[in-house]
């Protein structure tokens, strides 16, 4: 079983909107970030230099599933796997629970492995395919 990297948040004024629940575009935000302290865990510091290149994932298409609204003063823990790595990308599995275990939202995101420096879609080096395995979902 792969290991996932997990964060824990409070859900503050700034992140609701008009409804009183958390605004939609903070549930990708929150996975978002999630995503970069991951790869920045795995030693490939989006934007860094690492054996060379510039590196980082790009979202090119994502599902989500929105299974129960979120208001402020709540603690939620935001986990971030991978469920498949090809060449040159990998889908992320982000899913955001309660601290009880109680889904609130799961998204699925295809992300292309870009270079920064020619903005292309690269080829995932063996050493970086290597770590990402280690975060593949059962």
């Amino acid at each position: 079983m792969g290991v996932s990297h997990k964060t824990r948040v409070v859900i503050g004024t700034a992140d609701c909107d008009a409804l009183g629940h958390m605004n939609v575009a903070r549930y990708f935000a929150l996975c978002n970030q999630n995503g970069f302290a991951m790869q920045g865990a795995m030693g490939w510091v989006p934007g860094e230099v690492v054996d060379g290149q510039r590196l980082s994932f790009a979202v090119v298409h994502s599902e989500s599933d929105f299974k129960s609204e979120v208001l402020e003063g709540e603690a939620l823990v935001v986990e971030t796997d991978i469920s498949e790595i090809s060449d040159r990308s990998a889908t992320f599995r982000n899913c955001i629970w309660r601290e009880d275990g109680t889904p609130v939202f799961e998204s699925h995101w295809k992300s292309v492995l870009l270079d920064l420096d020619t903005r292309r879609a690269a080829q995932i080096p063996a050493s970086f395919r290597e770590t990402l395995a280690r975060y593949m979902s059962p």
